[in-house]
């Protein structure tokens, strides 16, 4: 049973992509409702696994197969083996519970488009690569469905691919990814050439033995492969035009999938990061900038799905932040992806539903007055809303504060600084995304003429409703008794560390600067008329924001250019230098060849001299030198 439940899991949705791929136009009339089928049906095999799971010990809990000898080398055997353990059940249900609901939600967003099946089977491609992923037991198959994730995130940004910037849009995504794939590919190499393996139970068993250099060298190369997958400073620059892809593309990059697997893979090396300080250090660090880098972009987007893509781009650095915390952040980084993954599908679902009722217009600055018009989208919206900015008993709440507190609760000044980025990125979440609810369903209606908003169908409506309970229960259900802490304990450890500051102290703190940045955002966007263009006479902080804070800018200018000239260097030395002196000596021999052949007259009187000569010259050189 164990077996056949981590085979079927990612098998299924890997079945319905195959299906829908090689059946091609022949599936259109009901390709669809298989792709929603082959992921309702990985869902339900991973709440027989949560069901079986809680049937047994916390010491028996993990389950691992190795399903048949894939690199079978002397000296590096590695065998295709999935494993199902506490930590990758909670990603296996949020992947396969969050995307089926997005699948559901597909039926309606792409109704109209003639290419539905292909999208639908790139949903389930997307879905098995991240289930491989999360299911592995060693870092070569997790490679194999991290390099999957980032094909099928290519495939969807890039659908619409007569469109220029969605092209484009993919390549970026996928060579910026490919960057911080070698950081994963390194990190392997390193692990194999100091352990002889890289299977998680051999490397982290074989880990305390290692040097803290070597140890924290493989850290950095994790560090460097997850700032690709989960957009981290200075690897972010691909999520903001990733949503160029379908809205519902965009909800499950961000809420169940390729986001994610960053912080799963530093949750899952815990026993790499906890015996290397400075690979942790390092992950707080682009944790805390990447959380405010996230938030001050996301102040300044009038595109509602850009404002989103810089919220995600903020949440994901908290969890960041927890994880390079230790022991002591893991869980509440884990508690946060989770609850995050419900509010941000439900954001993002929402605001394809705003989309869709207003002929696809991003532009926040030509909606207003919706609420009214859009009654389940603003109540769902707004339950997501409540969420992402931590007011209780919202899911947020419950996660984000909890990572506040163990920011803090490092102590001293490093304590403080973390503790105070945390508290500004709450701050700075509460304007943007306050700011996002009032010029969308508040204010004048600043609609164009051909406009006319309506509700979204059940199929699209029903999803976002359920993923709103979610964003209601779900932190309550995760810290009630400590739930999920003692849940993942086994895995990722436990912290009993003293409280530096009160819980209380922290809540409070957070619930006041969530205070102080809704009603900044009330009072600029409530209390004032949003022009329909945004205006050029703004502060050289909001035009930076406006620019993604320059990160393209820098990426071309630290990166870009100077490896085009290093290539450019290396291809004049290669050419120059050693095709020169690889082609002179060919010229020089040949050369030479052709002006000794020249010798080899083939007259024998002319050799006949050629001898008599060389005699005669030796001659005389033997009476000089007995003259001498």
């Amino acid at each position: 049973m164990d077996t056949a439940i981590l085979t079927l899991l990612p098998t299924l949705p890997l079945a319905g992509a195959v299906v829908l791929l090689l059946l091609g136009r022949t599936a259109d009339k009901w390709g669809h409702l298989l792709g929603c089928l082959a992921a309702l049906a990985s869902f339900g095999v991973a709440v027989w696994a949560f069901v079986v799971m809680l049937g047994r010990e916390s010491a028996e809990r993990a389950v691992h197969a190795d399903l048949f000898s894939w690199v079978p080398v002397t000296g590096l055997e590695v065998d295709f083996g999935l494993q199902i353990d506490q930590l990758s059940l909670c990603f296996a249900l949020l992947i396969t519970g969050v995307g089926s609901l997005i699948h559901l939600y597909s039926i309606g967003y792409m109704s109209h488009d003639p290419d539905r099946r292909r999208f639908f089977a790139y949903l389930n491609l997307f879905l098995a690569a991240m289930l491989l992923l999360v299911l592995a037991n060693n870092y070569l198959v997790l490679y194999l469905g991290w390099e999957g994730v980032g094909l099928a995130s290519y495939l969807l940004i890039g659908f619409w691919y007569e469109k220029p910037s969605a092209a484009t849009a993919a390549k970026k995504a996928f060579v910026v990814n490919r960057v911080g794939d070698m950081g994963l590919a390194l990190a392997m190499m390193t692990m194999f050439a100091t352990f002889g393996s890289i299977g998680f139970g051999e490397v982290f068993a074989a880990a305390p033995g290692a040097s803290e250099g070597t140890l924290t060298a493989i850290g950095l190369f994790l560090l460097l492969a997850a700032c690709g997958k989960s957009a981290q400073v200075p690897l972010q620059s691909w999520l903001g035009d990733a949503m160029e892809g379908p809205t519902p593309v965009s909800a499950l990059i961000h809420a169940a999938t390729m986001v994610t697997a960053g912080v799963y893979l530093i949750a899952r090396s815990n026993a790499i990061f906890d015996l290397a300080p400075n690979a942790q250090l390092a992950v707080v660090l682009v944790g805390a900038v990447t959380l405010l880098f996230g938030a001050i972009v996301g102040c300044a987007k009038d595109d509602i799905k850009k404002a989103l893509a810089a919220s995600t781009m903020s949440q994901i650095g908290y969890m960041v932040l927890a994880a390079g915390l230790g022991p002591a952040g893991y869980a509440f980084a884990i508690m946060h992806l989770l609850t995050h993954g419900f509010f941000k599908a439900g954001l993002f679902l929402g605001a394809g539903s705003v989309m869709h009722a207003m002929n696809d217009e991003v532009d926040m600055r030509h909606y207003g007055g919706l609420r009214k018009l859009l009654p389940i989208t603003y109540v769902t919206f707004g339950i997501g809303y409540l969420a992402i900015i931590g007011v209780p008993p919202f899911a947020g709440f419950f996660s984000k504060d909890k990572i506040i507190e163990v920011a803090f609760g490092e102590g001293g000044a490093s304590g403080l600084a973390l503790g105070t980025a945390a508290l500004l990125g709450a701050g700075l979440t509460a304007f943007y995304m306050t700011r996002v609810m009032l010029m969308t369903f508040f204010g004048e209606r600043r609609w164009k003429p051909d406009t006319h908003p309506h509700e979204a169908p059940m199929v699209m409506t029903g999803p976002m409703i359920l993923l709103a309970i979610g964003s209601l229960a779900s932190g309550l259900v995760f810290a009630f008794g400590d739930a999920l802490v003692n849940w993942l304990e086994p895995v990722v450890g436990a912290h009993h560390g003293e409280e530096v500051v009160p819980a209380g102290v922290v809540t409070a703190l957070a619930l006041g600067v969530v205070v102080v940045g809704v009603a900044v955002a009330y009072n600029q966007y409530a209390q004032r008329e949003i022009p329909e263009t945004a205006p050029e006479d703004v502060s050289v902080l909001t035009v930076a924001a406006r620019n993604d804070l320059y990160g393209d800018a820098i990426n071309e200018g630290v990166f870009m250019r100077p490896g085009r000239h290093l290539t450019r260097s290396l291809v004049f030395v290669d050419n120059r230098g050693i095709d020169g002196i690889v082609n002179g000596t060919a010229a020089l021999i040949g050369g030479l060849s052709a002006r000794v052949r020249r010798v080899q007259s083939g007259f024998v009187r002319s050799y006949a001299l050629s001898m008599f000569t060389g005699a005669a010259l030796v001659a005389a050189a033997l009476l000089a030198v007995r003259i001498w």
